[in-house]
């Protein structure tokens, strides 16, 4: 072989590994393209399911906490409905108050009990017993009589100056420093929780301590 064709050989060879190489980088270069899509595509997958997942997460939180609402609404409308009711129930006591003074013969004995209890708890003292006008009239007529009857050995003088109320008495002592109000008003006061929670027990069959009712 000459020096010609040694550097023909050579060159060739040249070109020929040039090539190979060449060929190598490219596979090269297009198995990293494929990689890096693929990487790029499960990070883009990752990163959907991500959000999707926060979006349903949210979209949960969000209809939770509106039905939250709701039912915190429904529970405020329900409780203001039912102390309406009651607030009715209770501003037609009154009435039935009077009603009930109009019966002579149940309303006097049960002024007697409250006077006699007044006494049996203010014992040893001279009492006043305060009336509304209406029912010092007609009690006056037959005064030691009902004193007799409810509270005997007591003394108990009628006040010549009428209470104002309904009904009921106040039971006072003589020198004034202590006083049993048993007015229609004074018991309505003192009654109104318990009257609250009877009524609402009769109304909605509710369990005011345990918080537990039957709407339906």
């Amino acid at each position: 072989m000459n020096g010609q064709d040694a550097v023909e050989e050579l060159q060739a060879a040249l070109m020929q590994r040039a090539q190979a190489l060449a060929e190598e980088h490219r596979a090269r270069g297009r198995q990293g393209r494929e990689r890096v899509i693929r990487e790029e595509s499960e990070r883009l997958r990752l990163r959907e399911d991500r959000e999707v997942l926060a979006a349903k997460e949210l979209a949960e939180r969000t209809l939770r906490r509106q039905v939250q609402a709701r039912e915190l609404r429904l529970q405020g409308d329900l409780d203001r409905l039912r102390w309406e009711m009651v607030e009715s129930v209770l501003q037609g006591l009154p009435q039935r108050l009077e009603q009930f003074a109009g019966d002579e013969q149940r309303y006097f004995d049960f002024l007697g009990a409250l006077l006699a209890r007044a006494a049996d708890a203010l014992k040893g003292r001279d009492l006043v017993v305060e009336l509304n006008r209406h029912d010092a009239e007609r009690l006056r007529p037959r005064w030691d009589e009902f004193v007799a009857t409810h509270a005997p050995g007591v003394r108990v003088s009628l006040s010549p100056e009428p209470a104002t109320g309904m009904g009921g008495l106040v039971v006072r002592g003589k020198e004034n420093r202590v006083r049993i109000d048993n007015s229609f008003e004074g018991r309505l006061e003192r009654l109104r929780p318990d009257l609250a929670q009877i009524i609402i027990e009769r109304l909605f069959a509710y369990d005011v301590k345990s918080g537990v009712g039957n709407h339906g």
